[in-house]
């Protein structure tokens, strides 16, 4: 697990990107994991500034999001897929018919569930995925008590979640409490794990995920089994870490 700290969310967001290109420049039909909400934000602007520099092509690249709220119809501007769409894909060169984002306004919302994660493992599995950490831990929508055996599935949303995000939601749409989001045990089988986390209020979160118990009780701890995760932290997020100046040490040497 490499753990990399730096000054502001720009050159976290940098960081991510360039990750991202490098994997892509390395393997052109790379699939991608993404992540909605705002921490990745920065993130995409910088793939779309990346794309129209030239220096990266999405052509041939796949993607799966995480998540997608429950009964919320693809179109509406609350949706992921309309958050994909508005804030990466339509700036860059990635065929649409190659995104997916859960289809949760299926009236057989548990064979859509499956059928994403068939999907998943017919593109050969998610070679890179992006990751934004929630307050309480979250990972996707994986709240805590989540199993780390779980698979994509419907979930009830965390009390902080919904306040975390409610100003994201038109009025109508903050009475959604459930979500459909990839489990645990899918997001482990990615080969490649990017986390963001951003900012004082996930201090606490970070410091349970990277240096704490592994437990359902901090979803994000799941992370510590995994033999290729990269941490990207501002100086806020990882304030509450006790071994900050190990991993700067040890990033230096990385860099």
């Amino acid at each position: 697990m490499k753990i990399a700290i730096y000054d502001n969310a720009e050159q976290v967001a940098e960081q991510a990107a360039n990750i991202i290109c490098r994997t892509i420049n390395s393997k052109a039909n790379t699939v991608l994991g993404l992540a909605t909400g705002r921490t990745p934000l920065k993130t995409y602007q910088q793939l779309i500034k990346s794309h129209k520099q030239g220096s990266v092509d999405f052509s041939q690249v796949a993607s799966f999001n995480l998540d997608e709220y429950l009964g919320v119809k693809p179109d509406s501007h609350n949706s992921y897929r309309f958050f994909m769409n508005e804030n990466l894909f339509r700036h860059i060169n990635i065929k649409l018919e190659n995104t997916a984002v859960p289809c949760s306004d299926s009236d057989k919302v548990n064979q859509t569930c499956h059928q994403y994660e068939q999907q998943i493992k017919q593109c050969g599995g998610i070679d890179l995925q992006l990751l934004g950490l929630g307050s309480n831990g979250h990972i996707g929508f994986n709240e805590p008590s989540s199993s780390f055996a779980s698979r994509t599935r419907v979930v009830a949303l965390a009390s902080s979640t919904l306040s975390d995000n409610s100003d994201l939601l038109t009025t109508q749409e903050q009475a959604i409490d459930k979500a459909i989001s990839m489990g645990i045990a899918t997001i482990l089988e990615s080969k490649e794990i990017v986390i963001i986390a951003l900012g004082k209020a996930k201090a606490q979160a970070v410091a349970l995920a990277i240096e704490g118990a592994l437990s359902a009780s901090c979803p994000a701890s799941c992370l510590q089994m995994h033999g290729n995760v990269t941490w990207l932290l501002d100086q806020e997020a990882s304030s509450l870490l006790t071994q900050k100046r190990y991993y700067q040490l040890s990033q230096q040497l990385l860099a």
